[in-house]
């Protein structure tokens, strides 16, 4: 797939937070996915050399995949490239039948309208305003709550969210999730934390050196 659209508003608002050196494997990743259209390696190595960094680039790219894709068996997925991806083979297969059927069906032949001999009565039934933005009737799924998760905590994570203008997508979540298994620590508690520090995220070796057994948060970063 050579061609894809690319929403600057969007992208800016979920990549604040990065280095520019993590916006340029974050970009170069997004363009390998569509260009392959299959997920990134697992083989860091590759990825690495691929990118051009060194080993000292590692930490970075396992930031991004961390932040912004999903390992599974298969390697590391984007869930809306993949979501492209899908409309554009569907898209690709569509055309291939028509091509053997000899092109796209025609379409059926307009009927004349019927003419209502009282128009306004007609007319007061529609709606003459142009769509915008705020008429858009297409809302994102809602999020739910993890069930480890209490209410009050989640609500503040959201708004928390909200304020830094990053949505809460399932891909960032999981991303906390996993960093939380990493961490050994509760997602209620690391939930906590992110609001009551002001963090976009959370990374488990932010705690590799604070081992003390009571709160694992003591000291700061």
């Amino acid at each position: 797939m050579h061609y894809y659209q690319f929403n600057v508003a969007d992208y800016r608002k979920d990549t604040t937070y990065l280095t520019p050196l993590e916006h340029y494997i974050y970009r170069t990743l997004i363009d390998w996915y569509y260009l392959d259209e299959q997920p990134i390696p697992k083989e860091t190595q590759l990825v690495l050399r691929r990118l051009g960094l060194g080993s000292d680039g590692l930490p970075l790219l396992q930031n991004v995949l961390s932040d912004f894709f999903i390992e599974d068996e298969e390697g590391y997925k984007h869930e809306r490239i993949e979501e492209e991806l899908a409309k554009y083979r569907l898209k690709a297969e569509t055309a291939r039948v028509n091509g053997i059927k000899g092109g796209r069906p025609k379409k059926p032949k307009k009927t004349q309208p019927v003419k209502n001999s009282n128009p306004e009565k007609t007319g007061s039934k529609a709606n003459h305003k142009p769509i915008t933005n705020n008429h858009n009737t297409t809302h994102k799924p809602k999020l739910e709550r993890p069930e480890d998760v209490e209410v009050q905590v989640w609500d503040d994570f959201l708004n928390h969210r909200k304020r830094l203008r990053a949505d809460v997508t399932k891909t960032a979540l999981n991303g906390i999730i996993r960093e939380a298994k990493k961490a050994k620590l509760p997602l209620n508690d690391v939930l906590t934390e992110i609001v009551s520090r002001g963090w976009r995220g959370f990374k488990a070796e932010w705690l590799s050196e604070q081992k003390q057994t009571k709160n694992p948060f003591a000291g700061g970063i």
